[in-house]
Parts: structure tokens; C-alpha cells; sequence
């Protein structure tokens, strides 16, 4: 008789908002002897399937780090390529997702993106506003370093004086302002670093590092991720 294969594991409680640096498109492209670009198209299909079991176990918001203030420092080919990428997944999955319930949201300085690509963030940003499904946000064109320093801008030129400022404050100005803190940042690729991504928002986050790269983190390592936070116990600074 053949033994009882041992039950999965499934995670006791969910984070509310996970934020997922996706590592390793370019790596995946040259294992296999491919170009580039191939290896960012084939993340965009893995972060659509991503976008869909997020949104199928019901975790309230999804953050990925698409395109980083530093970025622009990429050859000029790929960028032109990660552009039109990009707006090539709007006009394509916007209607999908908004049909589904997806909140769709922009993180970071749309100005020295292409104007085109500028009003179609702003168009898929409207429509899906009232949405009560998955919030899902892209952080393109984004430093967390910049995202502080465009906070303390705004308070500056809002007038508001020094002594109300607190951290609940503060808050309300960065671009993730209604969105609760990050619980857990999985970075794929192998690389242990956060590379400047959402240094506020995830002070007190649970971090999770994997060398599979980002095609490839498919279900189940979504599964392994949630199951290693799940494990965990959070303190925020407590004994």
C-alpha cells in the first residue's frame, strides 16, 4: 500500500501588504542563451500570474518594483524597451484587471516618463479608483530616497509648521499615502539587498530572500514565501 503523501503546509495568516522586488530577468534570459529583453517580457507574464494569485487569496495590496530612479542608467535600447513594455501592459490588461476588481495605482515621478505613456497611467489610475478588489501598485520611475525628499517638499510648500509634523503625518505625503505598511518584501534573484525600495513603508517589514529568479517564481514559491511569514513572530521593536 503506498504511504499517504504528507499534507501541505499552508500558511496560518496572510500579510496585508506584500511588495516584491523582481530580480533576475536578465539572468534568466542569458541561462538560456536569449536576449535581454526576453527575460523582461517573460517577468511581465510571471507578474501577471503573480497579480492573479494575489488577488485570488484575497491579500489586500501588492506593490512591485518595476523601474527605479537609477535605471535610467541602463542602456538607452533596454529602457526604450522597458517603456514601450510597459505601456504595451496597460492597454492590454487594464480592462482585465478592472473587470476582476483590481485597484490600479503609480508609484513614483511620472514626469520624465513619455507623455503617452503619462496619460495612460493617469487614464487606468481613474478608472479603477473605486475598485475594491486587490490594490495593486507599480512602482515605476521610483527611489525611496525621493519619494522622502517629494514628501518633505510638499509639507514645505503647504506651509506646515515644523512642530505638527509627526510620522502619522508625514505619511499621508508619500506616494503610498492610504495604504497600510508593507508586512513582507520578497526580493527573487539572490541579491540580499532593498535597493532603495519603499524605505519607509517597510521600517518594520518581514523581508524574505530566494535565488529563484523572478520567471520563475511561479505559485509555489508564492506559497513558500507566505508560509516563511506566516512562521514568523513580529514584535515591532517589542521583547
Amino acid at each position: 500500500m503506498a504511504a499517504t503523501p504528507p499534507k501541505k503546509k499552508k500558511p496560518t495568516h496572510l500579510p496585508q501588504h506584500v511588495a516584491i522586488i523582481m530580480d533576475g530577468n536578465g539572468r534568466w534570459a542569458k541561462q538560456r542563451n536569449l536576449p535581454r529583453f526576453e527575460g523582461h517580457q517573460a517577468g511581465v507574464e510571471n507578474m501577471r500570474s503573480a497579480i492573479e494569485y494575489f488577488n485570488q487569496l484575497k491579500v489586500k495590496c501588492l506593490t512591485v518594483y518595476g523601474f527605479s530612479t537609477e535605471n535610467w542608467n541602463r542602456p538607452e535600447e533596454e529602457i526604450n524597451g522597458l517603456l514601450k513594455l510597459l505601456k504595451e501592459i496597460i492597454d492590454e490588461e487594464t480592462l482585465k484587471l478592472h473587470h476582476k476588481g483590481v485597484r490600479l495605482r503609480h508609484l513614483g515621478q511620472p514626469e520624465r516618463l513619455p507623455q503617452n505613456l503619462q496619460i495612460a497611467i493617469n487614464k487606468i489610475v481613474d478608472l479603477t479608483k473605486n475598485n475594491t478588489g486587490l490594490n495593486f501598485s507599480f512602482a515605476f520611475n521610483y527611489g525611496g530616497r525621493t519619494e522622502i525628499v517629494d514628501a518633505a517638499r510638499r509639507l514645505v510648500t503647504e506651509g506646515i509648521p515644523a512642530e505638527k509634523i509627526d510620522e502619522k503625518l508625514f505619511s499621508r505625503y508619500l506616494y503610498t499615502a492610504d495604504l497600510p505598511e508593507v508586512d513582507l518584501v520578497i526580493r527573487t534573484g539572490g541579491e540580499i539587498r532593498v535597493s532603495n525600495f519603499l524605505i519607509w513603508q517597510a521600517a518594520y517589514s518581514e523581508y524574505y530572500f530566494t535565488p529563484v529568479l523572478w520567471p520563475d517564481f511561479d505559485k509555489k514559491e508564492i506559497d513558500q514565501a507566505l508560509l516563511a511569514y506566516s512562521q514568523r513572530q513580529r514584535r515591532f521593536g517589542g521583547l
